[in-house]
């Protein structure tokens, strides 16, 4: 037996969340999936407004971190969303194509450096002194945090993304068409 996690639509939305289906979970695919379980949802909305809004790393270093993540977990949904945020950002296509490689190949200083932070901490599981150091020369005490905390919220949702096979989000589907990745 297969357990069906599609989005759920405008007319199933769950009656207790209701107040959440204008705002940023009925926008994209992935909250629509995770509405399944509606108090998870409500609880994960303070979180998200940190990781993705508030976040010390800033829009670019953290599109840096989340396409890096969403290579490593294998996650097409993941990538092709945040292609779109990482331009807004200011991150061009081939900073961008470079995150999706391996970590020599990536030219930027900064842009290897939080890849390499991310691949260790999916490799190793926590990062080295050494990288730590850089690090908090780099963004600060509260920065190393906060990119751990990125890496964790959207590892979950790419546990999410990858496990029901969320579709892509039309918008951004229609984006990619218009406007590929070039680099």
């Amino acid at each position: 037996m297969t357990h069906n996690f599609a989005p759920i639509s405008d007319a199933d939305w769950p009656e207790e969340i209701a107040n959440m289906l204008p705002g940023f979970a009925g926008g994209l695919n992935v909250y629509r999936t995770m509405a399944h379980h509606p108090a998870l949802l409500q609880a994960w909305s303070a979180l998200r407004e940190h990781v993705v809004n508030q976040t010390s790393l800033g829009a670019l270093r953290s599109e840096v971190v989340i396409l890096r993540t969403g290579m490593r977990l294998g996650s097409s949904y993941e990538w092709q969303q945040h292609i779109i945020r990482a331009r807004k950002a200011g991150l061009s296509d081939k900073r961008i194509s470079q995150l999706n490689g391996a970590i020599d190949q990536i030219q930027h200083d900064e842009d290897r450096l939080l890849a390499q932070t991310v691949d260790m901490l999916f490799d190793k599981h926590g990062l080295s002194a050494e990288v730590q150091e850089q690090l908090t020369g780099l963004i600060g005490k509260k920065g190393v945090i906060d990119l751990m905390a990125t890496i964790g919220f959207y590892s979950t949702l790419g546990f999410i993304l990858n496990s029901f096979d969320t579709p892509l989000d039309g918008d951004i589907a229609q984006e990619l068409t218009r406007s590929p990745l070039t680099a």
